[in-house]
């Protein structure tokens, strides 16, 4: 079944199974089944920032450089990368979250088959974005939730800024399959989409046979997932009007206590 994620009811009820209980939050959500959907409201509120301050972040995907490693041959991604680390309990008068120097984007194969193995050096992501109000409350924001349930000193985390265009027909936003990424917890944060159809989400068990499928169409709202517990991906993209381009915008972070996946 595909629920369509527009309503605060949809993102605080999507299941696995049974609905969830009226009331639970994301930290209860997210714990009890290894993944929850929260609303643009939902994630606002978590990373006490102003709804306004997250428009501004939006012109800047119409600036990414093409992803030059795609095994598959498409021209359909555009991206941009950088690497943080966050803090939970810094010392007084030192950042939470910091910015380490730029550093290629690696996976074992073991959780990305198709561009696991090597070393990929995509462009940094730029200062207007890192510098913008909403960016360190949303990154320490979600560092902190996910330590609710996985403890730890320190996150390092990986920001992925994405652009899947129609260019070529067609967009694979996950051209891997249905995939882990390698680290604990995973937030796909939903940008915007025009003028496409499909891009559908699924998230399915690591062990068992249950599965949901939607459809993210609310800017801001975000995907949480629990990587230890859950698999996923997102069914291509398709333009709808031939003569026309479209694209879908996210940003990929991913959250990891024992350091930066490395060779």
């Amino acid at each position: 079944m595909t629920y369509p994620i527009n309503t605060p009811q949809h993102f605080a009820t999507l299941s696995f199974g049974a609905p969830l209980p009226q009331g639970w939050d994301i930290t209860h959500r997210l714990t009890h089944q290894g993944f929850c959907l929260a609303s643009a409201e939902e994630l606002t509120a978590l990373a006490i920032i102003e709804p306004t301050s997250c428009a501004a972040a939006v012109p800047l995907w119409d600036d990414l450089p093409a992803d030059q490693y795609l095994k598959d041959g498409g021209h359909y991604r555009s991206r941009r990368h950088a690497s943080f680390i966050h803090t939970l309990s810094p010392l007084p008068g030192a950042p939470a979250l910091s910015e380490v120097p730029q550093r290629p984007h690696w996976q074992p194969t073991a959780y990305n088959a198709l561009h696991g193995g090597m070393l990929r050096h995509f462009e940094a992501l730029s200062e207007k974005l890192v510098q913008l109000a909403c960016w360190n409350p949303l990154l320490t924001g979600l560092g902190q939730l996910f330590a609710q349930i996985k403890p730890t000193q320190q996150w390092f985390i990986e920001a992925h800024q994405f652009r899947i265009d129609t260019q070529g027909g067609v967009g694979r936003p996950t051209p891997e399959g249905a995939h882990r990424d390698g680290v604990d917890f995973v937030a796909v944060v939903f940008i915007g989409r025009q003028g496409v159809k499909g891009g559908e989400t699924r998230v399915f068990e690591l062990e068992g046979h249950h599965g949901v499928r939607f459809t993210l169409n609310q800017p801001f709202s975000a995907l949480l997932m629990d990587d230890t517990r859950v698999i996923h991906e997102s069914t291509p993209i398709l333009p709808l009007q031939e003569t026309h381009q479209g694209w879908r915008d996210t940003l990929v972070l991913t959250y990891r206590a024992a350091g930066f996946l490395a060779p």
